[in-house]
This record gives C-alpha cells, sequence and structure tokens, in this order.
C-alpha cells in the first residue's frame, strides 16, 4: 500500500510516525517547506487534556488518547533518534480569579476522578505556599493537573521526521501540489490516483492532508473545498537570572487565556495572543496585544516585570470555518482523500489521538 501525507507540522509527523510502524506500507511526506513550520513552529506546547472542560464524546477521548501517548512516544523518540525533547512533566496550574465559578471546577474534579483523572483545587494559602511566584490580590486559588503535560513542538516534530525516516519513511520538502488531474474514475465516491507537483506526478492508493492552511488550497483542486482560515497567535520568551519560585518545580502557569511555560533556566515563553483577520484572511501582529498578554503575565508573577524579551514570534492557527476543530475524516466524495487537518488551537496535544484514527481509517479498510 502506497501511502502519501501532504503537510509536516506536528500532525502530518505524528501520523507518518504512527503509520510506519505498520508493516507492508510505503509512506512518502510532501511539504512546501522544511518540518515543523507554520503553526506547528508557533506553538507553546502546552497540552490541556485533563483541565480542559471537554468530559465526553470525541472531543475529551481525543485529548485522553493523546495525554496517555505522549507518556510513552516521548521516551521512544528519544530511544530511536537520541534527540533530547523538552517535556515538562511538572503538570499546569491554572490560576482562579475572584470571579472564577468554584462550583464548575468542583464539578470538574469529581468528573475527572470518575474517569481515573486527578486535579486538585488549591486555596490562595497552598497557592502561595508552594508557588510564591504567583502574587496578585485577585487570585483567590488554583486548579493544578499533575497529569497534564508541556513539551517543545519543533524538537517533537524533527524526532518524529528522524524516527519515521529511520522506519522507511521517505520525505521530500520543497515540493508544492500543483493540481490534481481530471477527470476523476467515474465512480461514487471517486478515487484520487495522482497529484501534480513540483517534483512531478506522485501517485497513491490513500492522499492525507495535513496541510493546515495549506488544506484549503489543496481541497479546492479536488472541487470539495474545506475553508480553513488564520487567525494570528503571537508570544514571547523572557528571561530572568533566576527560575520563578521553587526551581524544582516548575508546572505551566495559566490565567485568563495567557501561558507562562519555564523554558530552560530563567527562560520562559509567554503566549499567546488570539488575532482573526479583519480584511480577507491577512492579520498584521498587533503589538498592543502582545503587550497586554505580557501585562496579564507579570500581574500573575510580578517578577515577570524585570525580565529582558529574548525574542517575540508569530504563527497562523488553522481554523475551521463553520464547524468544530478538527476536521478528520475522509474528503466529501472520495473514497482515498482523507482529512486531518484545522487543528485550531490544539495541534500539538491532538497530534497523536489525529494519528491513531488515521491509522484505524486506514488499516480497517486495507485499502482505496
Amino acid at each position: 500500500m502506497n501511502i502519501v501525507i501532504i503537510g509536516c507540522g506536528v500532525v502530518g509527523a505524528a501520523i507518518a510516525y504512527e503509520l510506519s510502524q505498520v508493516k507492508g506500507i510505503k509512506i512518502t511526506v510532501f511539504d512546501q517547506q522544511p518540518p515543523a513550520q507554520a503553526s506547528t513552529g508557533a506553538a507553546l506546547g502546552v497540552l490541556m487534556g485533563v483541565i480542559s472542560h471537554k468530559i465526553k464524546g470525541k472531543a475529551w477521548q481525543m485529548r485522553q488518547t493523546s495525554i496517555q501517548r505522549y507518556e510513552t512516544l516521548v521516551p521512544e523518540l528519544e530511544a530511536i533518534t537520541a534527540r533530547k525533547i523538552s517535556f515538562n512533566r511538572q503538570g499546569i496550574l491554572s490560576l482562579c480569579l475572584e470571579e472564577e465559578n468554584f462550583p464548575a471546577w468542583e464539578k470538574l474534579v469529581e468528573i475527572r476522578d470518575s474517569q481515573g483523572w486527578h486535579l486538585e483545587i488549591w486555596d490562595a494559602v497552598k497557592l502561595k505556599n508552594i508557588c510564591p511566584q504567583v502574587n496578585n490580590p485577585k487570585i483567590t486559588g488554583a486548579v493544578y493537573s499533575p497529569q497534564d503535560r508541556q513539551l517543545d513542538p519543533t524538537a517533537l516534530t524533527l524526532a518524529l521526521v528522524e524516527a519515521a525516516q529511520h522506519n522507511g519513511v521517505t520525505f521530500q520538502f520543497g515540493v508544492t501540489v500543483l493540481d490534481a488531474p481530471t477527470p476523476f474514475l467515474e465512480s461514487s465516491p471517486k478515487v484520487c490516483k495522482q497529484l501534480e507537483t513540483t517534483a512531478g506526478k506522485i501517485t497513491a492508493d490513500w492522499f492525507v492532508i495535513a496541510a493546515g492552511l495549506g488544506s484549503t488550497p489543496l481541497t479546492a483542486k479536488l472541487n470539495q473545498m474545506v475553508d480553513i482560515r488564520p487567525v494570528l497567535g503571537q508570544a514571547l520568551q523572557v528571561r530572568l537570572d533566576h527560575p520563578l519560585g521553587n526551581p524544582d518545580f516548575q508546572p505551566v502557569i495559566n490565567g485568563n487565556d495567557v501561558h507562562i511555560v519555564r523554558v530552560i533556566n530563567g527562560d520562559y515563553w509567554v503566549g499567546a495572543t488570539v488575532e482573526f483577520p479583519s480584511n480577507g484572511n491577512e492579520i498584521a501582529p498587533n503589538q498592543k496585544l502582545l503587550e497586554s498578554v505580557r501585562e496579564q503575565a507579570i500581574a500573575f508573577c510580578p517578577e515577570l516585570a524585570a525580565a529582558s524579551i529574548i525574542r517575540t514570534w508569530s504563527g497562523l492557527r488553522p481554523r475551521p470555518e463553520a464547524r468544530p476543530a478538527p476536521v478528520i475524516g475522509k474528503l466529501p466524495g472520495f473514497n482515498n482523500v482523507i482529512l486531518a487537518t484545522g487543528h485550531y488551537r490544539n495541534g500539538v496535544l491532538l497530534a497523536p489521538a489525529t494519528a491513531h484514527a488515521i491509522r484505524e481509517m486506514i488499516i480497517s479498510q486495507g485499502g482505496a
């Protein structure tokens, strides 16, 4: 069986690695850029699974699958590639502001307990004792999720690529899809046999589209356009001469949709903005919004006011229009074209579960 994956962000790379473990499959991955560019390269890698308010159905199941898989996936990739993947196992601490609804959190604690997961509600005293860097009179407590994680999305993606190569997957970068030749086979649903690219014609039994924002023009060539719009996110890396609070306990701190992520020593990622296009699909980064994110982080952890800004960056997240994220399943009208795209703000979190879902779809059918 010959499978072509288009797109090599974290989702495409995860699918390639997952499928590479199945015997008898030839896999090629194409991307017009090097791996881990676009939204993957801009992500903070915060895996909000247990602490999310998704409690049932596919939305929760995918989170649970991914959180469980990461525990084995990271050491697996490190063993195959000898690469170190920064993986923060110290959990996520979500700050509760004075107007926060504690009964809703208490209910979530109960639900997670029944599902076999653990959450803790900390009062202000416990929060101050364990994380003294958090200092704001409006914060009444926090919810601590010890089983959620954070990792470096770029390091993860590069390790997935190398491990997939180790298992025989071919990667071709700098390749753009030009067209999907028509007419298709006279069948319903249709079968896509080949795509024309800058590297020539590519044929396959299955095509997996994991191209984020690039999925929209690609599906348009197949006359089944999936509408995915960009949402800009900006973040910054700041540096102190020491870690915040207890150097040995550095969970991701989250509040009011702002994340403070320990990277190394006294370096932290702070982000991210959520900026929608105002005219067409063009979005110019709004400097004031990035500054407001920094100010919010300082309001939570006042020591950050003394931190110097090392770098800022931005990326476009792929958000499906008028439908839930992500978009996983067969392209309407086609028997052998699968979509794994439009993950919006959860591409890194949901990559393992997406890869598992794609593998199941392909293997269950055994061919196009």
